[in-house]
């Protein structure tokens, strides 16, 4: 969640994706903060590229706020049926990246939208927690992703280690 939207309680949330149907029509999600609670969902619309919505129990704007920066989740039964070679987010987290060439790159750490395309985070793994990770942004395109297998839990990209 991003903060409050008017004084009336509501609250503003920035969806992961442009098509936020699930989140429109679910009628029960679960907030993450102050812990993971469900709360009843009342209304939801679109505004702009936010969703806003009341939520039973926010009756102001203080109780709105300080649900700032809590993750909203909801059942994937909620989440619309998708097309082939179409892939929801949460699905992608965690999935071996490998190159053509079959060099290991690390695990998608989380997306990102640039508003073109989205952009996997893709974080190599460490041998000491002081060593700085190798990280690459990987634009989520044919031209560079070339498979995603989630059986095998594995993206093949044309993506050099030296990139």
């Amino acid at each position: 969640m991003t903060g409050a939207y008017g004084i009336k309680g509501w609250v503003r949330i920035k969806p992961y994706s442009p098509d936020a149907d699930a989140m429109l029509h679910a009628k029960t999600w679960w907030l993450d903060k102050p812990v993971l609670r469900d709360v009843d969902m009342m209304q939801a619309k679109m505004h702009g590229e936010d969703v806003v919505a009341q939520l039973m129990g926010v009756a102001d704007r203080d109780g709105a706020e300080a649900l700032k920066g809590a993750t909203v989740q909801i059942r994937r039964s909620h989440f619309p049926p998708l097309d082939d070679n179409e892939f929801y987010w949460v699905d992608l987290v965690g999935l071996a990246v490998e190159n053509l060439e079959g060099e290991a790159l690390g695990a998608v750490a989380d997306l990102m939208d640039n508003g073109a395309h989205p952009i996997l985070r893709v974080v190599a793994p460490v041998a000491s927690p002081d060593q700085k990770p190798n990280e690459w942004l990987i634009p989520f395109v044919d031209q560079f992703v070339k498979t995603v297998d989630q059986a095998g839990r594995k993206i093949t990209v044309d993506w050099g280690l030296d990139y």
